[in-house]
C-alpha cells in the first residue's frame, strides 16, 4: 500500500478481513474517534477513515465539500474498500460522507456495500439540519468541549484540544451545512439508527431514507454521543446485518 493510500487508515484493512466496515468521523473528529470501538463486528473488521485536515493529516488542506472528499478517497482506495464486501456506519455529520460514499459507489459502478447504517442524521434530500449549523465559534467551542467530556477528556488538557479542534469543526460544519442531494436510488439496505434521549437529531425526522432503498429504523437507548461508547446494544444490530455469506 502507497502512503497516498495509506493516508486514509489509522490501521490498514486486513487482507483476511472477510468484510470492512467504513466507520467515518464525526464532524471536527478524525478516526481515533472510534478507539473505544472493538476491532471487529460480527463478520466485519471497523475500519475508521482518516480524512484530511485533522489528527495525523492536519497539515492537509481541509476537503471543502462532502462530495470532494469522497471523490478523493475512492481515487485512492476505491480498489481497496470495495475488493470485497463492505458496508459504511456514520453518526450525524459523519452519516452524510459515509452516504455520499455509497451513492458515489454507485455511480462509478463499484461493487455495492452490503449495508448502509445512518445514526442520528436526516436524508439528504431533508437536510441540512442540525442545531450546530447555527452556532457561533462560542457555541461551537462548548460543543466540542461536551464532545471531548464524552470521549473520555478533561481538565487543561480538553481546553488544549478545544483549541485545536475549533478550526476542523468550523470547517466540517460547513460541509454540512452546503450538502445537499435530491432523492434517489442506493443499491444497498439502509438501517436508520435512531436514539432515544438524542435531543440533537430527535429520530421522528429520519424519515426520508425509505426513499432511497430499503430501509429499516432501529431505536436505542441512549444520547447523542453513546455511539461513542460501542453500546452492545449497537454492536449487536451491525452484527446481525453484517454476516458474511
Amino acid at each position: 500500500m502507497d502512503p497516498r493510500q495509506r493516508r486514509w487508515f489509522l490501521r490498514e484493512p486486513s487482507p483476511d478481513a472477510k468484510m470492512l466496515l467504513l466507520a467515518m468521523p464525526y464532524s471536527g473528529c478524525g478516526a481515533s474517534m472510534y478507539k473505544g470501538w472493538p476491532t471487529s463486528v460480527g463478520d466485519a473488521e471497523v475500519v475508521p477513515i482518516q480524512q484530511p485536515f485533522r489528527e495525523n493529516r492536519m497539515r492537509e488542506p481541509h476537503f471543502g465539500t462532502y462530495q470532494d472528499v469522497t471523490k478523493m478517497m475512492l481515487d485512492d482506495i476505491g480498489d481497496i474498500v470495495t475488493g470485497r464486501p463492505w458496508a459504511v456506519f456514520g453518526h450525524c455529520g459523519g452519516a452524510l460522507p459515509a452516504f455520499e460514499t455509497v451513492i458515489q459507489a454507485r455511480e462509478r459502478g463499484l461493487t455495492p456495500p452490503h449495508q448502509c447504517f445512518m445514526s442520528s442524521q436526516v436524508a439528504p434530500q431533508d437536510g441540512p439540519w442540525g442545531r450546530f449549523l447555527s452556532l457561533d465559534e462560542d457555541g461551537l467551542r462548548a460543543e466540542i468541549a461536551g464532545l471531548l467530556s464524552a470521549m473520555g477528556a478533561a481538565g487543561s488538557a480538553a481546553e488544549e484540544l478545544v483549541d485545536l479542534f475549533i478550526d476542523t469543526m468550523e470547517a466540517d460544519v460547513e460541509a454540512n451545512r452546503v450538502y445537499w442531494r435530491p432523492a434517489g436510488t442506493v443499491d444497498c439496505p439502509i438501517t436508520g439508527i435512531g436514539w432515544d434521549e438524542d435531543v440533537e437529531v430527535p429520530h421522528g425526522l429520519m424519515t426520508g431514507w425509505p426513499l432511497w432503498a430499503p430501509y429499516e429504523k432501529v431505536l436505542l437507548h441512549g444520547t447523542h454521543y453513546s455511539f461513542l461508547e460501542a453500546p452492545a446494544e449497537l454492536i449487536d444490530v451491525l452484527a446481525e446485518r453484517m454476516r458474511a455469506g
